[in-house]
């Protein structure tokens, strides 16, 4: 059996990164001459927890039409703070606040609104603000921010119709349950955010001797992981040459990741061609039959296309916005995963950044959109752009490995670490590719481990699974409150 060489990131010139509340490269500047003449409405609501909230703000113009916009305000008290924030660039000095429009949503006609949002931090009582200004102008249109008491409900985007009890079992799905999107964050069914950790399957047609009980067993218990990667080839001898037998494959799969109380996150692995509209009717009849399967279930994430390229951005959300109603009209509340420009580099190895997803996001709710890269080969500019696009998109890093793009190689230490460092401190959840015996350094095993039935320990492990190991063992912390 044979692996498929990864393809060839290119390094290319990247932008650096950028403050941690810069919400989009290019702001939309108030214009001089059409600013709010008459007014402006403001409705400001919060869900807070001890310590935190996340604020939702409804901007209406009363005023003439403008084309950019500058909300104001000032927190009541020096002690809260804007931490990360979304549909607008955040800025603050001392409790003054203001929050500029971006490309997207800068002309408001009269009458019409926009609404943005941020979580925020506070160190006494935290009130709303009372007096807003846009552009300039007060506004005094029917001004309504309200805010509930702090308690220890968390915040999210959507709220609950209830807030979930405590959980009563150990494992990350029945810890976290239902995930969502909340801002840029994947958060648990209290709203708050969290980081999933886990492995990635390899091809199911080479290696589906890897994905037995004892090994996911061993994936759940020894290595306590919370994600496994489902990763069908759509082409390379895969799911085109049997669609119900890779179907069935990967539906036994989830059932075994739910089994063991883990989050199953269905991979639609293209890679060549790299125009995900080559296998649109496939991703269709495939996800229909997956999301139907599988609706009932709280821990399935959908990734819907692994590794555009050669494409446009524009050409990848079309074929989003196509593929997602098909498994929303199943499975309404989980949370998709859409692949990036450039072999989901957010197009940094086509020469391109973030920019593109953050002004021209796919028009669906509870998506996130994912980032792969490989230690060894991707290094300082990718890690800068992923931590600029974190401020402004939710990232979800469905693949990355130890070594070289070709997914072979040494494992490159310092790189790696710093990766899993800066995605730890973002909160950023991963898979790493993969939890497999493959001849090629960055799988988990050594060469013939699949044969046989030992999988625990660090025995059977290769130099990046022993790394990968130790790092997804550590406590997730995940929080309930």
């Amino acid at each position: 059996m044979t692996s498929i060489p990864r393809p060839s990131r290119r390094h290319l010139l990247v932008g650096g990164a950028v403050g941690a509340l810069a919400l989009a490269a290019t702001a939309v500047l108030p214009s001089t001459d059409a600013m709010a003449a008459t007014g402006c409405a403001v409705t400001y609501t919060t869900n807070s927890w001890q310590g935190g909230f996340t604020a939702t703000v409804t901007i209406q113009n009363l005023g003439d039409p403008v084309n950019g916009w500058t909300l104001g305000f000032t927190f009541p008290n020096s002690g809260q703070r804007v931490t990360q924030g979304w549909s607008a660039t955040f800025q603050q000095s001392g409790s003054a606040v203001t929050a500029q429009s971006l490309s997207y949503n800068g002309a408001l006609a009269t009458g019409a609104s926009t609404t943005i949002g941020f979580n925020g931090s506070w160190t006494t009582v935290n009130p709303a603000p009372t007096a807003f200004t846009l552009n300039g102008t007060t506004c005094t249109g029917g001004t309504s921010p309200t805010s509930a008491p702090p308690t220890t409900t968390p915040p999210p985007t959507t709220p609950p119709p209830t807030t979930p009890p405590p959980p009563t079992g150990t494992t990350p799905v029945a810890i976290n349950g239902q995930l969502r999107v909340c801002g840029v964050n994947l958060c648990n069914q209290y709203g708050r955010p969290i980081q999933l950790r886990g492995m990635s399957t390899h091809g199911l047609q080479w290696f589906a001797r890897c994905y037995q009980g004892a090994s996911l067993d061993a994936l759940a218990d020894d290595w306590q992981a919370d994600l496994l990667r489902i990763s069908m080839y759509v082409q390379e001898q895969g799911y085109e040459t049997n669609p119900t037998g890779f179907t069935n494959q990967v539906n036994t799969l989830v059932d075994k990741a739910t089994a063991r109380g883990m989050y199953a996150l269905i991979d639609f692995h293209t890679l060549t061609p790299g125009d995900p509209m080559y296998n649109l009717e496939r991703a269709k009849t495939f996800f229909a039959a997956v999301s139907a399967r599988n609706a009932s279930k709280n821990n399935v994430i959908y990734e819907i296309t692994n590794e555009p390229n050669g494409v446009s951005w524009s050409t990848i959300r079309a074929y989003a916005e196509q593929v997602i109603p098909i498994i929303r009209a199943n499975d309404p509340d989980a949370v998709v995963i859409v692949g990036t420009r450039g072999w989901s580099s957010l197009g940094v190895s086509e020469g391109g950044n973030s920019d593109e997803v953050a002004n021209n996001p796919v028009r669906a709710s509870n998506i996130m959109y994912a980032f792969h890269f490989y230690a060894a080969s991707h290094r300082d500019n990718y890690r800068a752009e992923v931590q600029r696009a974190a401020a402004r998109i939710p990232l979800f890093v469905t693949e990355f490995g130890t070594v070289t793009y070709t997914g072979d190689g040494a494992v490159d230490t310092a790189s790696s670490t710093a990766w899993l460092d800066l995605l730890d401190r973002l909160k950023i959840s991963y898979a790493n590719w993969t939890y497999s015996d493959a001849s090629e350094g960055s799988a988990a095993f050594k060469p013939g481990t699949c044969n046989g039935g030992t999988y625990a320990g660090t025995a059977v492990l290769t130099d990046s699974g022993n790394f990968m190991r130790n790092r997804i063992r550590t406590p997730d912390n995940f929080p309930t409150s």
